[in-house]
C-alpha cells in the first residue's frame, strides 16, 4: 500500500511539471498508508485467536556462520534463489495477466460488433468500471470519476508508473475539471498494489521460505486487496483536508 522512498523521485519528475507540490503529498501518502494498511489488514484477516506469542518475552533467532567466507557464500546463494523466484514469478503473474488482457479485448471487440455498444474490455478498462463507485465513495468529483477509476485499474495491471504517467497528461491537458481530482489521484495512487508487486513479494519470500509457500499464496491476493483499499483510503482521508484553495496545486 505504500511505495520505496527510491522511486518517489521518479513520481515527482512526472508530475512536477504540472503539479508543483507532488512532493509533500507523496510522502504525506506514504505515512497516511501504513496506518491505512493495518486498519484494513485487521478487518480482511482479523486476530479471532489468542496469539501463542501473548505475554512471551522471544528472543530473536540468528544464524550465525562459522566465518566470513561461509557468511558470503550462504548470504550470495539466498541473493541467488530470491531474485530467480522473483524473475520466475513475474514473468508468469505478467504473462496470464496480459493472456486474460487479450481473451477478454478478443471477446469484447465482438461482443462490441453484435450489440453495437462502444465499451473497453481489456483488463484495465473492466477494472476501472469496478473502481469507478470506489472514486466517487473517496469523494472525487463525478465528472472526473471516471477518468480517475480507469487508472486506478490500469495501476493494477500496469504498475502506478504508467498511472502517473497518464494523470501529468490528463493534467497537462486539462483534462480533468476539478482540481481536487488530481489531488486525490496522486493519494490513490501511491502504493505498489498490482500484479506485478504482488509476484515479487511472493516470489521472493517463497524463494527464502519454500514451507510458506501455501501460506503465502493463501494470503497473496487478499493482500492485494488490502494494499488497495488502503490506497483508497488515504486518499479518502486526504480528501477531508481538501479546500477549493489552489495552495495544494502549487498555483
Amino acid at each position: 500500500s505504500t511505495t520505496a522512498s527510491s522511486v518517489l523521485a521518479l513520481y515527482v519528475f512526472i508530475l512536477q511539471p504540472t503539479f508543483p507540490t507532488i512532493a509533500g503529498h507523496l510522502v504525506s501518502a506514504s505515512i497516511l498508508s501504513v496506518v491505512a494498511a493495518i486498519v484494513i489488514s485487521k478487518i480482511i484477516m482479523p486476530e479471532t485467536e489468542k496469539p501463542e506469542t501473548l505475554g512471551l518475552e522471544i528472543a530473536p533467532y540468528y544464524q550465525k556462520e562459522s566465518s566470513v567466507m561461509e557468511a558470503v557464500i550462504n548470504n550470495a546463494n539466498e541473493g541467488v534463489k530470491m531474485v530467480i523466484g522473483i524473475v520466475a514469478l513475474l514473468l508468469a503473474f505478467l504473462g496470464l495477466v496480459a493472456l486474460a488482457d487479450l481473451i477478454l479485448s478478443g471477446v469484447g471487440m465482438r461482443l462490441n460488433d453484435i450489440f453495437g455498444i462502444h465499451m473497453d474490455w481489456s483488463l484495465k478498462g473492466l477494472l476501472g468500471y469496478i473502481f469507478y463507485p470506489f472514486t466517487l465513495v473517496i469523494g472525487i468529483p463525478p465528472s472526473d470519476a471516471f477518468e480517475i477509476s480507469k487508472l486506478i485499474g490500469e495501476r493494477a495491471v500496469l504498475t502506478e508508473v504508467k498511472s502517473y504517467q497518464d494523470l501529468a497528461v490528463l493534467l497537462s491537458t486539462s483534462a480533468l475539471k476539478n482540481p481536487r481530482s488530481a489531488v486525490l489521484a496522486a493519494y490513490a495512487l501511491n502504493g505498489f498494489a498490482h500484479f506485478a508487486s504482488l509476484a515479487i513479494f511472493v516470489g521472493g519470500t517463497a524463494a527464502l521460505v519454500p514451507h510458506r509457500t501455501k501460506d503465502l499464496s493463501s494470503v497473496g491476493f487478499r493482500a492485494l486487496i488490502a494494499a488497495t483499499l488502503a490506497c483508497l483510503m488515504t486518499a479518502a482521508v486526504a480528501g477531508t483536508f481538501f479546500t477549493s484553495g489552489s495552495i495544494l496545486l502549487g498555483k
